[in-house]
This record gives C-alpha cells, sequence and structure tokens, in this order.
C-alpha cells in the first residue's frame, strides 16, 4: 500500500494523516483524534463510539457507496449484536468481520486506528464538535498546501506521470465508450452503489471483472483509462445528488449511463489536440476537489 503522510495541528492537537494512493482517500488517525478527549485511553473512547448503532450504519452506508468487497452478512451480524450490554467492537473486529476500506488500523512509528476523512469528520463531532471545526479547517488548509503529499495537484501530477499517453485510435475509443444499458440491464440488483456505477460506465462489476482478468495487477478501477476515473469521479458525485433526490436505482443506472457515454466521448474528441491533454489534468483535479470538498 502507498502512502503519503503529513500532520495536521488542529487547535494544538497533532493529527497523523496519509493518503493512500492506491485507494485514492485520505485517511485521519482517530487514535489522534481520541486523545483530544483522552490522552490516556483514546482507544476505550474509539471503541465506544464504534459500539453504537448510528455509527454502524453510518460506516456501512460509506462502505456500501465505495467498496464493492464489503461484507454485509458480517455487518448485518455486528449491528444485530447492538446496543447489548455485553456488545463490544474494536476497529480490528469491524475491519475483519466487514472487509473494510473506510477504517484501517496501522502498526508502526505512525500506528494506530485511521479513518477516512468524512468518517474521521463524524468521529471527531461525537468527541468534541469545536474540536471539529479546527481539525476541518485545518485539514482544508493543508490540501491547499503546495508541499502537502495530501494536495490534489501533488497527486494528480504525480499519477500523470506514470500514465502512458497513447494515441487513441478507433478501437480504442469503441474500448473505453460504455454500451447502452439495455432494459434489463436497467433492471439488474446491483449489491453495492459501487457496483452499480461500475456497471453504467465499464459494462461489468468488480467481481465480474477480476474473473475475467485473473491474472491483472490490481482491480477494475486501477486499471481503468484516465478518461473513465475523470468520469467516475463526477459519477460518484451526480449519484450522491440523485440519491438525495430519491431516485430508484434503475432510474438512476439509466441517467448516469447516459451521462458517461456523452462525457466519455467528448474527452476522446478533445484529447486530439495538446492543448487538451492539460485541460482534461485541470479537469481531473477539479473533480477530485470536488468530492474531497466538506459541505
Amino acid at each position: 500500500m502507498s502512502k503519503s503522510r503529513d500532520i495536521i495541528n488542529a487547535n494544538g492537537t497533532r493529527v497523523n494523516a496519509f493518503r493512500d494512493t492506491k485507494l485514492n482517500i485520505d485517511f485521519l488517525s482517530i487514535t489522534d483524534i481520541a486523545k483530544y478527549k483522552n490522552p490516556e485511553a483514546p482507544n476505550d473512547i474509539i471503541k465506544n463510539w464504534l459500539r453504537t448503532r448510528n455509527t454502524m450504519e453510518y460506516l456501512a452506508l460509506w462502505e456500501q457507496m465505495n467498496n464493492s468487497n464489503f461484507n454485509n452478512e458480517g455487518y448485518n451480524t455486528l449491528l444485530s449484536e447492538a446496543g447489548t450490554n455485553a456488545f463490544v467492537l474494536s476497529p480490528t473486529k469491524w475491519i475483519s468481520e466487514t472487509n473494510s476500506i473506510g477504517i484501517q488500523s496501522q502498526p508502526g512509528r505512525y500506528g494506530g486506528t485511521y479513518a477516512e476523512v468524512d468518517i474521521a469528520f463524524e468521529f471527531a463531532s461525537w468527541v468534541s464538535p469545536e474540536f471539529r471545526l479546527y481539525l476541518v479547517k485545518d485539514y482544508q488548509q493543508l490540501k491547499k498546501n503546495e508541499s502537502s503529499h495530501l494536495n490534489l495537484n501533488w497527486n494528480v501530477n504525480r499519477a500523470l506521470s506514470k500514465v502512458n499517453y497513447r494515441l487513441h485510435t478507433d478501437a480504442i475509443k469503441e474500448s473505453i465508450i460504455p454500451l447502452k444499458l439495455t432494459k434489463k440491464q436497467e433492471g439488474f440488483h446491483y449489491a453495492t452503489e459501487a457496483d452499480m456505477l461500475n456497471f453504467v460506465l465499464f459494462n461489468t462489476t468488480a467481481k465480474d471483472w477480476k474473473k475475467a482478468h485473473p491474472h491483472a495487477t490490481g482491480n477494475l478501477r486501477d486499471n481503468a483509462t484516465l478518461e473513465q476515473l475523470t468520469v467516475l469521479a463526477n459519477l460518484e458525485s451526480m449519484n450522491a445528488e440523485l440519491i438525495k433526490e430519491g431516485l430508484p436505482i434503475n432510474k438512476r443506472a439509466r441517467k448516469l449511463n447516459k451521462i458517461a457515454r456523452d462525457q466519455l466521448q467528448t474527452l476522446v474528441k478533445n484529447k486530439k489536440s495538446l492543448n487538451s491533454l492539460k485541460e482534461l489534468r485541470e479537469l481531473n483535479s477539479k473533480n477530485k476537489q470536488n468530492n474531497n470538498l466538506l459541505q
């Protein structure tokens, strides 16, 4: 796992942060956040937060939207035990039972429990609403810092430097433009929101792609083109808004599939000129920034 580390100083409390460049996710140390409340026993603070039903439901929703390998069965088992006097939930148990990616336990010098930034802010609110404000402010400042590894432009430039820009022949165009969903596919039961987004953009789920490419390095999204990742960032934001509007998943799938087709065709067409490559870089950076902005 590739990490780029930084430190946030929130009202005098040092909070370790890192960017998982493989998952493309920022993480904050909730062990450090818990120390703001109880420097002597931060792990107890985390366990008390994890064991609540509201916390578990929030974490599960985040995982279902971002983690195609989330173990819903394991989650439901834990949820059924929530509220009982004997129920205790540690980060390691949550991770092992649900295959979580939003909560991680890190060993070594910077060890502790880490959480994706939105989850970390949720935890910080539970610890202290005042401290959360300091944490959010300093995190946003760090994201703007040109020398920070969490800076979006730094990460985009680093990722782009590894990409081999090939000429987009007609055959390549055909390989990345998603097919239009059939009526049967529109009614397909998607296991997770991530499955649905993968299907409307790549015409397959992460699990089916892995079966079809058993020797490939990384997962479906690791092997996506820059254009596909750019559109995916847009789709994730749009899907969140459509969920808020109460649109059912089959209608969201149809709408997002059309958007994916239109945007990819535009990006591929515009990439014929050298100037469009720069525009694509800027668009990718803005999309990632929009996905990470706090509301």
